[in-house]
């Protein structure tokens, strides 16, 4: 009787046929770019803290992981900023996973955008507008190319724009010279590190085998950079990627991506960005 009681009560108030909300990664914020074009972003708020913290995410490969409506990726599910948002956000940090703008969706995407002067200021517009969002810090975090694109906006931004540091992980530090196609060329010294006044950490793995992404070469980062608190950090562990081809060794489900490690990696940056050791 009790049950019939409560399913009556329920059917009354319209609480049994109650749908649950749907599931979203993100409010999609569409801002305008370089002429012509829109830039997209999905949004979640930092949440319990009184020093609001918000990471710019930029995924490597063609930096294309084209939004849904819900702000979920579509592509690049592989990417370890991708798989980790949650880790982020259990973390309190709010995040801002950045889509390809418009004009820059083609087959390779980002392609030589991510060294150009106007990928900064599409970068700068992102930062800007989450600061207005939070009144809070703004971090950019980029792996593999998108560690490209980090640095390009750290380098050039200024003001509200600029972020208050940078997060480079498994970072593109050697480039194909003589490639068909230009772009495979740039890395992260491309750019004007040594602008860099932030708060500089860079994190790869020990057994990153991805030619574009050898972890001997990243304390040459922060050699060129000037920031107000610098680390290098180098992961050990894992299942290893000596079994991997050249080109999945530089896909984001290898030790290149922290395949098994992106909770302890994620920790150890959130650490960092907070103001400690990683």
């Amino acid at each position: 009787m009790q049950h019939a009681w409560l399913l009556a009560a329920l059917l009354a108030s319209g609480l049994a046929y109650a749908q649950p909300a749907p599931l979203t990664c993100g409010e999609v914020v569409t801002l305008d770019a370089q002429p012509g074009t829109t830039l997209r972003y999905a949004w979640q708020p930092p949440t319990g803290t009184a020093s609001p913290t918000t990471l710019v995410l930029l995924p490597g490969g063609d930096g294309y992981p084209r939004l849904d409506a819900q702000g979920c990726a579509r592509r690049l599910k592989g990417n370890w900023l991708v798989r980790s948002l949650s880790l982020f956000q259990a973390a309190g940090f709010g995040t801002a996973l950045v889509d390809a703008p418009t004009g820059w969706q083609g087959e390779d995407g980002l392609a030589g955008y991510r060294v150009d002067p106007r990928h900064a200021q599409d970068l700068g517009r992102v930062i800007a507008d989450v600061r207005v969002r939070t009144r809070g810090a703004v971090w950019v975090m980029g792996t593999s190319r998108g560690a490209i694109s980090a640095v390009n906006a750290a380098s050039r931004l200024v003001g509200d724009a600029a972020p208050d540091g940078i997060v480079l992980s498994s970072s593109v530090v050697s480039g194909q010279v003589g490639a068909r196609k230009p772009w495979v060329a740039h890395s992260v010294f491309d750019l004007p590190l040594e602008n860099i006044r932030q708060h500089v950490l860079v994190v790869g793995h020990a057994a990153d085998a991805c030619i574009r992404s050898p972890a001997s070469l990243m304390a040459r980062i922060t050699e060129r950079t000037q920031g107000a608190r610098e680390q290098v950090v180098t992961v050990t562990g894992g299942p290893g990627g000596a079994h991997l081809s050249s080109v999945d060794a530089c896909e984001g489900r290898s030790p290149h991506g922290f395949l098994d490690q992106e909770a302890e990696v994620a920790a150890g940056i959130e650490r960092f960005v907070r103001g400690a050791r990683y």
